[in-house]
């Protein structure tokens, strides 16, 4: 009896002593004021991701100077890498940020170090599947595409390389992941940095010929991202098994439980349908400019890596919100998850705003700098004219999407994803099939399809989806 009263009593004291401190970087994400703490936050992630963002001019300012073709290769091959960096850092990346941020917001650390090794497993098994799916469909989904020819040898070359050797990127992203999920930007942000030191003078080298290093063409920049990667994974790598971010990589927490699993997959499976649709999106608009010529393609294919920069813009505010809304929900602060995401998508809309409008305005400023052809020149103008100003919506519903990983409910700006591909796919084949608009109609569809992707998401968090999802995950707990 009285082992039975002293149990109750060690049960009630444990139950009422205070929780162990956070880490500090987890009490700025609950208690930092919002504006300034979501800036400093996202500032190293948006110089990092600007810096690799002109990564990818010079990658595509490398690949014009081997000619149209390779250009058009790039252009088919570049979405397939971007698909996987987008599911890697943003989807798949998103919910393992997501859900450390919810386990060290409601004081769960150990947790927190299980899901660690949980979302390396999954890193690798996706890493699998894409270099698998891309030995076994990888020619014969270009050749569908419409590549033929010295462009089909090019996207080939560019793509042996970036996605067989993608299992570094993939590492890379979920090292960063983890780490942004703990309150951690800055290590993400240098690693990005080594990795643009390293990626641009070896992918010119390697592309162009310069010193002893041989002239591979556009394998050449594909080489220099892998190698650039696998220095990064080392460095972010050795963060965590250190534990000085707060999230410790070690191996007394890797016990496998399908729970953790699920906690990631949950969010990361439905998120990663939008950037499949992004990319399809692209894919599709790219498979009917390829009916109007190379020039056209290429042109396109220079407009449209405007928005691929972007996306990496956006995530710098990305990250930052889903750390900052994650640990929010987990802390049951509902109302402060709320004005974080209201104060990064209005962020986020007026940078893609500008930078969309700048290129509307002056559009030879952008596509000038990969190429001096009349007819592509012509091409990227016509596109950027008309969709560069909608990119603040895309701007505003990407950087929501991101925030709605931290609140556990990506299914609204996925169905609207979604609606982004109809409209421009859809309206795109019927533009040019049933109506004959030619290349200028494709555009307009890009526009409209940006417009009804932000403002739906926005709509449906203005609606309640984060409050309802709050409910549901609440509601077993209550009963």
């Amino acid at each position: 009896m009285n082992n039975h009263v002293d149990a109750m009593i060690s049960d009630a004291a444990a139950a009422t002593q205070a929780p162990p401190p956070r880490h500090r970087n987890v009490e700025i994400l609950l208690n930092g004021p919002i504006g300034p703490t979501l800036a400093r936050l996202a500032a190293p992630n948006t110089i990092a991701f600007l810096v690799g963002s002109g990564v990818a001019v010079a990658e595509m300012w490398f690949v014009g100077q081997l000619g149209t073709h390779a250009l058009a290769g790039l252009a088919l091959g570049f979405p397939i890498f971007m698909l996987m960096m987008m599911l890697s850092a943003g989807a798949l990346g998103g919910a393992m940020a997501a859900a450390v941020a919810r386990a060290v917001g409601s004081h769960r650390t150990g947790q927190a170090e299980a899901l660690a090794w949980h979302a390396l497993i999954i890193a690798l098994a996706a890493a699998g599947f894409f270099t698998l799916f891309y030995r076994l469909y990888g020619a014969a989904f270009y050749t569908f595409l419409g590549a033929s020819g010295e462009t089909l040898a090019a996207v080939i070359a560019y793509s042996d390389i970036v996605l067989v050797g993608g299992v570094v990127i993939w590492l890379v992203n979920a090292f960063s992941s983890l780490l942004r999920g703990a309150g951690d930007m800055k290590s993400p942000a240098l690693a990005m940095l080594l990795a643009a030191a390293i990626q641009i003078p070896l992918g010119g080298a390697l592309a162009l010929g310069w010193g002893p290093f041989p002239r591979i063409g556009i394998a050449g920049v594909a080489w220099g991202a892998v190698i650039a990667f696998a220095i990064a994974a080392l460095f972010l790598g050795y963060r965590l098994v250190s534990g000085r971010s707060g999230l410790r990589l070690r191996l007394a927490a890797l016990r496998l439980r399908w729970t953790l699993f699920r906690e990631i997959l949950d969010v990361g499976l439905v998120a990663s349908i939008s950037p499949i649709t992004s990319v399809a999106t692209v894919i599709m608009l790219a498979g009917l400019v390829s009916g109007f010529g190379d020039a056209a393609l290429a042109g396109f294919g220079i407009a449209a890596r405007l928005e691929f920069l972007l996306i990496p813009i956006v995530f710098g505010i990305g990250a930052a919100m889903i750390a900052m809304v994650g640990a929010n929900m987990g802390a049951g602060q509902l109302a402060r998850a709320h004005r974080i995401g209201w104060t990064g998508g209005l962020a986020a809309a007026v940078i893609a705003g500008a930078i969309g409008s700048a290129t509307a305005l002056w559009p030879g400023a952008w596509a000038g700098l990969f190429t001096e052809n009349m007819p592509v020149l012509m091409a990227a103008t016509v596109y950027l004219t008309i969709v560069g100003p909608f990119y603040a919506f895309h701007g505003l519903g990407l950087s929501l999407y991101f925030a709605s990983q931290g609140a556990g409910t990506v299914i609204w700006p996925v169905l609207f994803g979604g609606a982004r591909l109809l409209i421009t796919a859809g309206g795109g084949i019927v533009a040019v099939q049933s109506f004959n608009m030619g290349f200028a109609g494709l555009p307009w569809f890009v526009a409209a399809s940006m417009a009804v992707y932000g403002l739906g998401t926005a709509l449906s968090i203005y609606l309640g989806a984060w409050r309802h999802h709050q409910m549901v995950q609440n509601t077993p707990e209550m009963l």
